[in-house]
């Protein structure tokens, strides 16, 4: 009889153990994919591609032991070689090879050429090849970097201790109401996919004061913009215990500045070649809704259109305003009307005509919602009541009302959006791995 006792050290080792000054002159082996090979005559170089970069590799004529003939690109291999000092190569150091062993081979020739350092062509044709493309260095780097942003998160609210919460989604009905879900036949019962954690993020609060969740939400929106997608991927917290909903706003900015750092010392690398210079968070403005409004409205001569909400050009103006007067990507835009945020929004109580809310824009863009939720039962009651709505369509909710709630609050970050604006990428698709939206539901 056999047990398993664990996890066994690999002979094989990666680019961090392996690649270093005490290895030289060491025989090491290394596992990866051929990513290209530049075939000298009696040298070749193959660059083998790992998971935390590539590494250049040297084939010798009558020192490896292998034919250069016999090798193709994206074969996986495993490679035994002897670590020499190179300058010139990627992290410093390259492999002479000795051996050269293959685990598969590809059926047919690449389709687009993932070697080179960028890719020269169409989005569509990008994400219509998603699988090979992603291979390439500069979209592999993308998602690194959008690993690091989701570590940020988790790391940085565990410390602020937080519980990190699993929310369906499958639900009777929609958080945010309105006809912008997908409906769904649940064993001849009427569900929707979830577009948002809202019900049960507030429903855990009063479980375990703070929560938070990375998951995917879904808008059945038949928007085809740069900015929207059909299903993307929601940071949310929720905290209770709360003196006013500036706390919330504070807390998203102590997540950011937490997670700009771990980027520069964790995914530099990555920062090198995408070539991203990090935002300052030090101290990022607040502007009330009507102000920010009537501030662009002024400097650039833009006429106020719509009072209730902000359209996508004021939004760019807004962030314009504060990079301009303050220095700043960054700039949180509070109190918004009552009449355009969720029964369940807070209402400033010297006004509610407006709300404890707030958006976070980066360079022009939303990428966060978020405010002060009412706790109290009757006030709750009555603001549905107000909006002609039936509490009994959610019992199940008002539940946590009923029992006593403490004062909260929290957000929903947009992981896609907050990465496309890192990157200065022009569409949310670039940042999203396989983007859902009306025209794409493959691969």
């Amino acid at each position: 009889m056999e047990f398993i006792k664990g996890v066994r050290e690999k002979e094989t080792i990666g680019i961090a153990k392996g690649l270093v000054g005490e290895n030289v002159g060491k025989t090491i082996r290394m596992e990866g994919s051929v990513h290209t090979i530049r075939d000298m005559g009696d040298v070749a170089f193959v660059i083998l591609r790992k998971s935390e970069g590539l590494v250049q590799c040297v084939f010798e004529e009558g020192k490896t032991a292998f034919d250069l003939a016999l090798l193709k690109e994206e074969s996986a291999i495993r490679v035994t070689g002897v670590v020499s000092e190179e300058g010139r190569a990627p992290h410093g150091f390259e492999l002479r090879l000795r051996e050269i062993e293959v685990l598969s081979q590809p059926a047919e020739v690449l389709p687009i050429a993932i070697s080179k350092w960028k890719l020269n062509t169409s989005l569509e044709t990008k994400l219509s090849l998603r699988p090979i493309t992603l291979r390439n260095p500069m979209e592999r780097a993308k998602f690194r970097i959008q690993e690091g942003i989701v570590r940020g998160f988790r790391d940085f609210l565990h410390l602020k201790e937080f519980t990190e919460i699993r929310t369906p989604k499958l639900v009777a009905r929609g958080a945010e109401g309105g006809s912008n879900v997908f409906k769904l036949d649940y064993f001849n019962k009427k569900a929707e996919l979830a577009q948002s954690p809202q019900f049960y993020k507030q429903t855990m609060v009063g479980v375990y004061d703070r929560v938070f969740e990375v998951a995917p939400v879904f808008r059945a929106e038949k928007h085809n913009t740069t900015r929207h997608l059909n299903e993307y991927t929601s940071m949310d917290f929720e905290m209770g215990y709360i003196d006013g909903f500036e706390e919330i706003m504070e807390m998203e900015t102590g997540f950011l500045q937490y997670t700009f750092d771990l980027l520069k010392k964790e995914y530099a690398q990555e920062l090198k070649m995408l070539k991203i210079d990090l935002p300052d968070v030090s101290n990022i403005p607040t502007v009330r809704f009507s102000e920010a409004k009537e501030l662009v409205s002024e400097k650039y001569d833009r006429k106020i259109k719509n009072p209730y909400d902000l359209e996508p050009e004021e939004e760019v103006l807004i962030g314009r305003y504060f990079k301009e007067e303050c220095g700043s990507d960054f700039v949180f835009v509070t109190h918004y009307p009552s009449k355009k945020r969720p029964f369940y929004a807070m209402d400033d109580p010297t006004d509610d005509r407006y709300t404890l809310s707030f958006d976070l824009l980066f360079r022009g863009l939303e990428i966060t919602t978020g405010g002060q939720r009412i706790h109290d039962y009757q006030t709750i009651l009555k603001k549905m009541e107000d909006r002609g709505m039936n509490p009994e369509d959610i019992s199940s909710y008002l539940m946590i009302f009923q029992y006593g709630m403490p004062p909260h609050g929290g957000l929903g970050i947009g992981l896609e959006r907050l990465t496309m604006r890192l990157l200065d990428e022009a569409n949310v698709r670039e940042t999203t791995l396989f983007p859902r939206d009306v025209t794409r539901l493959e691969p």
